[in-house]
């Protein structure tokens, strides 16, 4: 069973989220998505707030998600540590971290990153503006894991949970979660003074 590994900070999560999993739901068996905390990040909202947002999420994927499910229980800051959880659950599982373009360089640096590509395959997703270098993709498969590039038709839209948190864009979020944000009140932004 080939399992992709889906996690993300989702502060809030994004169309470019949404697009993704729609996508990872019709190419793989299953799709394990998380919401953590991102020891580099610091976050608006809490977590109990971004899995909510991220249920929106899936939630709203046309035609229904049939395969993508939440996996909370595997939810830790540390990648490693969630792709171990992931394997107490399914050993016999193959697993494939997906990861956007924009991450591939930094891989490596990851906490216990040799024992990370030693147990998952990767997937990377390209991100529109961002240039995958092919020597990042040999030095993680020179370190031990095999790396595929999903099709640039799955493209990461140029957009991102920054961009709604920074200014309240909220054409980078799809409506439920943009309601969830207003009735629980999670963000504020800075609106320019009127000249």
């Amino acid at each position: 069973m080939n399992i992709a590994l889906f996690g993300t900070s989702a502060d809030p999560p994004s169309i470019g989220h949404q697009q993704i999993l729609q996508w990872l739901d019709n190419h793989y068996d299953r799709v394990w998505v998380w919401v953590s905390d991102n020891p580099f990040k610091t976050h608006q909202a809490s977590l109990g707030d971004r899995l909510k947002m991220m249920e929106l999420t899936i939630a709203a994927i046309q035609p229904a998600a049939q395969n993508t499910q939440l996996y909370p229980e595997i939810s830790d800051p540390r990648t490693i540590i969630t792709v171990e959880q992931a394997r107490q659950i399914l050993p016999q599982a193959q697993f494939s971290l997906v990861i956007g373009g924009d991450l591939v360089a930094q891989l490596p640096t990851w906490y216990r990153a040799q024992d990370l590509l030693n147990q998952v395959h990767i997937l990377v997703v390209p991100r529109q503006g961002v240039a995958i270098n092919q020597a990042d993709i040999e030095r993680l498969v020179s370190i031990g894991t095999e790396v595929a590039i999903a099709p640039e038709s799955t493209s990461i839209p140029n957009v991102s949970s920054s961009d709604y948190r920074n200014s309240g864009d909220s054409s980078v979020i799809i409506p439920t979660v943009a309601a969830y944000i207003q009735r629980e009140s999670l963000y504020a932004w800075q609106k320019s003074p009127d000249p």
